[in-house]
């Protein structure tokens, strides 16, 4: 990877969103990578009617590549039974499909929360759709080996090679006898990285997990996604915040913690919940070129590129989020920020549904009680909230971060990008 050489980047040029790995590299294909996928809720009848027309403005850009890559967040199955489970529970049907071919997606990475959202039927028929189209993926299987097997695709004569897990909430990963996805089996992952490094040009890694709608990744996701940079990837790619978050470059590896919602539609107003990047990266038999970011907006119906002056908005916001992350006690601060901002009053908020829960709806209420002591997002942040009210330490996050947290829980669409 020749991290060493006085040659290889390691800043990113924020006024135009790129990175080069060596000034004036040239790849020999082009890779577009999206988040997270489902055709949900206000997108789910556009795509039926017109699954071209969903992508807007944005179409021609991904069509640019030579490669396409996105995160498939639901079945796209008929039947299936619904699985109880903490958070929403998703489905695509299998005419949904058309939405991926359009483009046309030759890869999706599996490994998330709501691929077994309608159990194992589901998920076979979505498989063997995807298997029907022509489209790779990786990430979940009926057996551990089968999530763990990489996506291995030529492209232009560059070899690449795809892994994607997440963190297996409410208990879906994979075991060697069980369906799931590939979880948060961080030693296991490096060593496949190292493994795969010997067989393919390019290494990149997906990562499904985090905190939910905050700005700055927490410090158990900072440090694992590090140890897989340092393994011998050449780029890792993050999901799972419905919201962009920052990038680090380690040692001339970027890291995208998150790339934000795309087709994927929440009904809210809150404007970071309704804007994302596509990634595009260069890649070479000598590995990664380079990368650029494409922010877009995110309609009822489609999705819109940014104009000049929302785009540079959006790569200073993204500047501003990524600077703490090249720093451990930036990344702490960053974290401790998010506490302060949930506090005392957001756990007994949640701790109230949960046991209103448990009475109207028991098996909801287990399955949400249950996650919060399973999955790492959920179990990190309230060990990290109890340790600090315990400390008396809470309210003490710098202002800069508080900042940040604030306006990504409270700047709406009608408020427009800040800058």
């Amino acid at each position: 990877m020749e991290s060493g050489s006085a040659e290889v980047m390691n800043t990113v040029d924020w006024k135009t969103g790129t990175w080069e790995r060596k000034k004036g590299a040239s790849p020999a294909a082009e890779i577009m990578i999206a988040g997270d996928w489902a055709p949900i809720r206000d997108f789910s009848d556009p795509i039926l009617e017109d699954p071209e027309a969903v992508y807007g403005d944005l179409l021609p850009v991904l069509r640019e590549s030579h490669l396409r890559m996105v995160n498939l967040e639901s079945p796209l199955a008929d039947g299936g039974t619904p699985m109880v489970k903490s958070g929403a529970v998703l489905k695509g049907r299998p005419e949904h499909m058309a939405g991926l071919t359009a483009v046309p997606f030759e890869l999706v990475t599996l490994g998330n929360n709501h691929v077994f959202d309608y159990g194992v039927e589901a998920f076979v028929k979505t498989r063997d759709l995807l298997v029907e189209k022509g489209i790779r993926f990786t990430g979940a299987g009926l057996s551990l080996a089968e999530a763990r097997a990489p996506a291995v695709v030529t492209v232009n004569g560059v070899r690449i090679g795809v892994l994607s897990f997440g963190e297996g909430e409410d208990l879906t990963a994979a075991t060697p006898d069980l369906p799931g996805v590939l979880g948060w089996e961080i030693e296991w992952i490096v060593e496949e990285v190292k493994r795969l490094r010997s067989e393919v040009h390019v290494v990149i890694v997906v990562c499904h997990g985090g905190v939910e709608y905050i700005p700055f990744p927490p410090p158990y996701l900072v440090e694992a996604l590090c140890r897989i940079a340092d393994a011998g990837a050449d780029l890792i790619i993050g999901h799972h915040p419905h919201v962009p978050q920052g990038i680090l470059i380690r040692r001339a590896v970027p890291i995208c913690f998150s790339l934000g919602n795309f087709v994927f539609f929440q009904p809210t107003e809150l404007i970071y919940r309704k804007t994302g990047y596509l990634l595009k990266a260069g890649v070479s038999k000598g590995g990664l070129t380079g990368i650029q970011m494409i922010p877009y907006a995110i309609g009822s119906r489609r999705l819109m590129r940014l104009g000049k002056t929302d785009q540079e908005k959006t790569l200073r916001i993204l500047e501003a989020i990524s600077d703490p992350l090249s720093r451990p006690e930036g990344v702490a601060d960053a974290w401790h920020a998010f506490l302060k901002h949930y506090g005392i009053s957001g756990f007994k908020n949640e701790m109230a549904a949960i046991l209103d829960e448990l009475e109207t709806a028991p098996p909801k209420g287990a399955a949400m009680f249950r996650n919060r002591l399973t999955a790492l997002q959920h179990s990190r942040h309230l060990m990290a909230l109890m340790t600090r009210i315990m400390e008396g330490t809470l309210d003490d996050a710098p202002t800069w971060a508080e900042a940040w947290v604030t306006d990504f829980f409270s700047r709406k669409v009608a408020d427009g990008l800040p800058g």
